[in-house]
């Protein structure tokens, strides 16, 4: 068994509970004898390089404990895409420290990050063990039924749009529609998911549009008029990443980030949201509402889900069992047993397998029209979301002689 020091960083856009994951790994590490000290890599592999580590070791436990309720990125994170000439500085500073395992808590970039440092360090020889742990709100990873950070933001996302969905309807004399951006810039899980905060049909959210269907204005238009006449309001959900049939964003964002990834959000120009509404607004006359969260619900520790705390601690766990049986080139994978009762095991897929892909919504999660959920993904969401609150709406009963 190798024997010496681990690291772990973060990478990419924070979770509700990444840091959960990151006290798996702190409490599990622990109690594992091959590894002397377990450090911290400030702001992901970028500060790796600078040597920017911390002790996580010796950190007080109530800190560690308190990890597990804490949102955003404990250690920082980074997007730094990795070149050639980076991975000779990344073996020194492995070996300065003695480093044998690496452990990473991210999305499909940062598995593809542990994966090439891992061929990288096999072909120089350096006895090496990576292990990845699942991170994403965009739940867009294979191999793996969920990520852990999604439930929290997909429930945040379904309170937000509930909430939302109550105040246009009282306002609709006033405000006829509302169009709500999430973030999912290749899957629309996240939009998708807002789906259970409709209890009956004339409730919010009326239309889902997600980025596994081309984007057609027209048939948008008509979906919203035809809204209008049923429910007096419309309510309408977006994902970032829609594209035209010619693949140009509606965002119309040319911003590209370090991995080429198109910059859906507000820094890349124009939003999806506000696009939609000036849609709708310039085609009807009428007045209403555009709310985008961007990343406020990546870090929203009030509405976090306790199931997805409790699994991504476990995650932690799980990727020093996967180290400690000496196998490297994973990443630690949550499998559904059933749906109800709800329950999960743990297993790991090859990093692979995972590395700079991403896992649209299955054509059966949509309904036929392509614009809201299917019964078959609500049966998916439920156990993750939770229970969600109720609300109350006033009877329509007449004024009539009192009884």
């Amino acid at each position: 068994m190798l024997k010496g020091n681990a690291v772990i960083g973060q990478s990419g856009g924070p979770t509700s509970v990444i840091n959960s994951s990151l006290a798996g790994v702190i409490d599990a590490a622990a109690g594992f004898p091959a590894i002397d000290n377990i450090y911290g890599m400030r702001y992901g592999i970028e500060g790796f390089m600078k040597e920017w580590l911390i002790d996580l070791g010796r950190q007080p436990q109530h800190i560690i404990k308190g990890l597990r309720k804490t949102p955003s990125s404990a250690l920082g994170s980074s997007r730094h895409k990795l070149v050639d000439k980076d991975f000779p500085l990344i073996l020194d500073v492995l070996k300065k420290y003695n480093i044998r395992y690496f452990f990473m808590i991210g999305g499909n970039d940062t598995m593809d990050t542990i994966n090439r440092l891992e061929n990288y360090c096999r072909d120089k020889k350096y006895e090496f063990i990576g292990t990845g742990i699942p991170k994403t709100v965009d739940n867009d990873l294979y191999g793996t039924d969920h990520t852990p950070g999604f439930a929290s933001a997909a429930r945040s996302n379904i309170l937000n749009v509930m909430q939302a969905g109550v105040l246009a309807r009282d306002m609709q004399k006033v405000d006829r529609f509302v169009v709500y951006q999430t973030i999912g810039r290749d899957a629309g899980w996240l939009g998708l998911a807002t789906a259970l905060a409709a209890k009956k049909e004339s409730d919010a959210p009326h239309l889902i549009y997600a980025p596994e269907h081309v984007f057609d204005r027209d048939r948008f238009l008509s979906d919203v008029e035809n809204c209008i006449n049923d429910y007096g309001f419309v309510s309408v959900v977006c994902g970032e990443g829609l594209k035209y049939a010619d693949g140009s964003p509606v965002s119309q964002s040319g911003t590209k980030d370090k991995f080429s990834n198109i910059e859906f959000g507000a820094m890349g120009g124009a939003s999806v949201g506000l696009n939609l509404h000036g849609m709708i607004a310039n085609e009807f006359g009428f007045r209403g509402e555009f709310q985008i969260t961007e990343s406020l619900i990546m870090s929203d520790m009030a509405r976090a889900s306790g199931l997805d705390l409790e699994e991504a601690y476990k995650c932690g766990v799980s990727a020093v069992d996967i180290t400690a049986a000496g196998e490297t080139g994973y990443m630690v994978s949550i499998k559904r047993v059933s749906d109800s009762p709800y329950r999960v095991e743990y297993s790991k897929v090859p990093l692979s397998d995972v590395a700079v892909k991403a896992r649209p919504v299955p054509p059966e999660y949509f309904n036929d029209k392509g614009n809201f959920a299917s019964d078959k993904f609500l049966e998916y969401m439920a156990p993750l979301a939770g229970e969600l609150p109720e609300f109350s709406e006033l009877e329509d009963i007449k004024p009539g002689k009192n009884k």
